[in-house]
């Protein structure tokens, strides 16, 4: 793994950005739309339910981890479609640089762009809704840590499947997050789900973490041991993004895949464009 290879990724993904309004706007624009609409839907629904534990904080909570986990595979995955749209994709791997540096830069670039959403989220949060996460402490970091790894091993699977099957496997890419929603619990606990549902909720990190935020902000406490079972979730999915990413690389490189489908892809994205 070489530092300055990875760096110079983060630094190019640094230098499209700097060069477009269109991919700076949307790390703002998206989650502030997000925040203040659902603040005040929360502050109008607890004015009328008169919940007995703050549906707002609740709420807010939810959205807030959820846009977060979806900036991360956004910050995945965009900077390879990038390559894929221009044509550089192959002109990456003609050079020194290997996979896993490749795959470096890619997290290097979500953990940057996904940092900005979450500070704009956590600002109008205090700022128009007087709300303030810092009594979960650590528990929220955990929290985070969890959504980013889920985030990115699904950003590493949206790329191996786009290189497997072509740029036309990018629109499976994009519904994802909308797709595991009613099945991880994001703005409802899991035991409203049928079984079916909820087996599979279990199966997947963010549901733990959703459970355990549902848990504190109503006075509860959230035993470690699920904690560390969505950390596990999380390692294991880790895992097996990166196993995916690398087997479908090698198909690609050893079948010649890699020159023609990124040809394809531009002519792909012209069209669509």
């Amino acid at each position: 793994m070489n530092g300055r290879r990875v760096a110079a990724l983060l630094r190019r993904q640094f230098d499209l950005m700097r060069g477009s309004p269109a991919r700076v706007l949307p790390l703002f624009a998206w989650v502030a739309v997000d925040m203040v609409l659902w603040g005040y839907i929360a502050r109008y629904m607890e004015a009328i339910a008169r919940a007995t534990h703050p549906l707002l904080p609740a709420l807010l909570g939810a959205v807030l981890l959820w846009d977060f986990f979806t900036r991360v595979m956004q910050g995945v995955t965009m900077p390879f479609f990038e390559d894929v749209w221009s044509r550089n994709f192959v002109n990456l791997f003609g050079s020194p640089l290997g996979l896993g540096e490749y795959a470096a830069g890619l997290v290097a670039a979500a953990v940057v762009t996904s940092a900005i959403g979450l500070a704009v989220m956590l600002l109008l949060a205090t700022s128009l809704f007087g709300l303030s996460f810092a009594p979960l402490g650590l528990r929220l970091g955990a929290f985070l840590l969890v959504l980013f790894g889920f985030g990115v091993a699904l950003g590493l699977f949206g790329c191996a499947l786009v290189l497997r099957y072509g740029p036309a496997a990018e629109w499976l890419i994009w519904p994802i997050p909308a797709i595991l929603s009613p099945f991880v619990g994001v703005f409802y606990p899991l035991a409203t789900l049928p079984a079916w549902m909820r087996a599979i909720g279990w199966c997947l990190p963010p549901s733990h973490v959703f459970e355990g935020l549902r848990a504190l902000l109503a006075g509860a406490d959230m035993p470690l041991a699920t904690l560390a079972l969505a950390v596990g979730l999380t390692v294991a999915h880790l895992l097996l993004a990166g196993w995916a990413l690398k087997r479908v690389f090698a198909h690609a490189r050893r079948t010649g895949l890699l020159a023609r489908y990124s040809a394809e892809g531009v002519g792909d994205r012209k069209s669509v464009v």
